[in-house]
């Protein structure tokens, strides 16, 4: 019988580290063998255990995903390492792959298919979400880096949640108009804040109706 495919996550939310881990444990093909809360723990937990795949939150406190990713690059590791995260942005896709990463997966993807796509990343296939791949692709014809505020490109959903603050509304309201958590919405306005080069949500809401 072929040994399961050992698994790390690499989250600061200990709930979510928690139900992924009972989601992949449930499927015999994986076994989860360690947890870590940060990307410095983390990184001790893949030198120790040397598993088959890592997965890694992008927003956490102190190192964040991308360090984390790049460290464990540069160990020469054999783990496929994932970003499991709420971000969609263009931005953070295309750093993510250009650190190393063997996949770009949501968190708000589904249960079912998290494992369809770790059989995939062992089989040497770069695994995306399936709403990344446009993203990619527009990344791609047309990039982005560079370029000034005024010509810079947003995401369908970076306009929509422009939109929304250039109407005023809050996170809470925000997330409730596009369906999406709080926490993806700061995800969003984080990203859009660097792209255009401000500082502020008032400043992003200027900008836009100065666009308009």
């Amino acid at each position: 019988m072929q040994a399961a495919t050992t698994v790390i996550i690499i989250d600061d939310h200990a709930l979510f580290r928690r139900g992924v881990s009972q989601m992949i444990s449930a499927d015999a093909e994986f076994s989860v063998i360690g947890e870590a809360a940060s990307g410095a723990e983390g990184l001790v937990l893949v030198a120790e255990l040397k598993p088959d795949i890592v997965l890694i939150d992008l927003n956490m406190k102190g190192m964040n995903g991308i360090q984390t990713l790049t460290q464990i690059k540069e160990e020469k590791l054999e783990s496929k390492c994932i970003m499991l995260t709420v971000s969609d942005a263009e931005v953070d896709l295309l750093e993510a792959l250009r650190a190393g990463a063997d996949g770009y997966l949501l968190k708000d993807m589904e249960p079912e298919d998290l494992c369809s796509s770790l059989r995939k990343a062992m089989s040497g296939v770069t695994v995306l979400h399936e709403s990344l791949t446009e993203i990619l692709k527009n990344a791609l014809i047309h990039p982005t880096l560079n370029k000034s505020s005024e010509d810079v490109s947003l995401t369908e959903r970076e306009r929509e949640i422009l939109e929304c603050l250039a109407n005023g509304l809050n996170n809470k309201t925000i997330a409730r108009e596009l369906g999406i958590s709080d926490t993806t919405v700061k995800v969003h306005i984080k990203h859009l804040l660097s792209k255009l080069k401000l500082t502020s949500r008032l400043e992003a809401a200027v900008w836009a109706h100065r666009k308009k």
